[in-house]
């Protein structure tokens, strides 16, 4: 017997129990599963059709004509619709809580990133920074980038300039601001 799926609320909780998740994330997620369920749902309708005709039943009688692409939309923006309140009640619950996801963020981050990179990774989440998350993250930069640097590169100072822009290039890509950088490859 194949197991029931899991409901969307339960989805959505398994997912939070694995890391902090933004809303936009989540409600990514949540949109695409609930897709899926629901073209699982259609599929099974279908089968459930084709087996009634071959079994001699009437197709004029009793059929339901196939869903066409308003019904999607319809069915797409109720699926929306019933995200955004879900998500508004995990909000409410506290499992979904975006100060969380910062502060989860810049914990797993701010070892291996720069201030710039953090931000940009948070923007694609639709968050930012407040205040004094930025100017802690700006005054402990240059120790962040010296760790990343030593890790990567060791002890030994760069003894050509090609070896010079290669390190430079690696701390920019991690989001190193280039007056850091600058600082760190002179010392």
């Amino acid at each position: 017997m194949p197991r029931q799926a899991l409901s969307l609320k339960a989805r959505a909780v398994g997912l939070l129990a694995q890391r902090e998740h933004s809303r936009a994330e989540l409600r990514r997620k949540l949109l695409r599963i609930e897709q899926q369920q629901r073209a699982r749902q259609a599929a099974a309708a279908q089968s459930a059709g084709a087996i009634g005709r071959e079994g001699g039943f009437d197709e004029s009688e009793g059929s339901e004509p196939l869903p066409s692409e308003d019904d999607a939309e319809v069915d797409s923006e109720a699926g929306a619709a019933a995200v955004d309140a879900l998500l508004d009640a995990l909000a409410a619950d506290g499992y979904l809580d975006e100060t969380r996801f910062v502060e989860s963020r810049l914990h797993v981050r701010a070892g291996r990133f720069g201030t710039q990179r953090i931000q940009q990774e948070l923007a694609r989440h639709g968050l930012r920074l407040d205040a004094d998350q930025q100017a802690a993250l700006r005054a402990s930069e240059l120790e962040r980038a010296r760790e990343v640097w030593l890790k990567r590169f060791g002890a030994e100072p760069s003894r050509t300039a090609e070896d010079r822009a290669k390190q430079t290039r690696f701390l920019l890509a991690r989001g190193f601001a280039p007056e850091v950088v600058r600082r760190l490859l002179r010392a």
